[in-house]
């Protein structure tokens, strides 16, 4: 069974995330009727995904590839002992990396201009 997790916001704010049960069986326990509380703010439970796209941006970005554009998609499953979990889809780790190159129009050679083209 799904249960629901309480996030507090570092500005106060409540935000409620239905979780999924762990594989192992393990289950979310909340005071009276409400939702289980986060031990983590939301902020701080999605700093280990923001700091793995910053890692992965880096390594797109940097070296021979040089794309125009990169687009990251991380399945993120939130639970509320450890915060932001990168959620498997099948047997791996979800990571989708979408990298893009724009033409570009051919080089003219120096001292050509585009008067000259007439």
């Amino acid at each position: 069974m799904d249960g629901l997790v309480e996030f507090s916001t570092e500005d106060g704010a409540r935000v409620v995330v239905e979780c999924v049960e762990d594989e192992d069986g393990a289950r979310l326990v909340s005071r009276g009727d409400g939702p289980a509380r986060a031990v983590r703010t939301f902020e701080g439970s999605l700093e280990g995904v923001r700091a793995a796209a910053v890692s992965a941006l880096r390594v797109f970005r940097d070296g021979s590839l040089r794309p125009d554009s990169v687009e990251l998609e991380f399945g993120v499953r939130l639970t509320a002992e450890t915060g932001a979990v990168i959620a498997k889809g099948a047997a791996e780790g979800h990571l989708v990396v979408k990298l893009s190159w724009s033409p570009r129009p051919p080089e003219r050679p120096e001292g050509t201009d585009a008067a000259d083209r007439s």
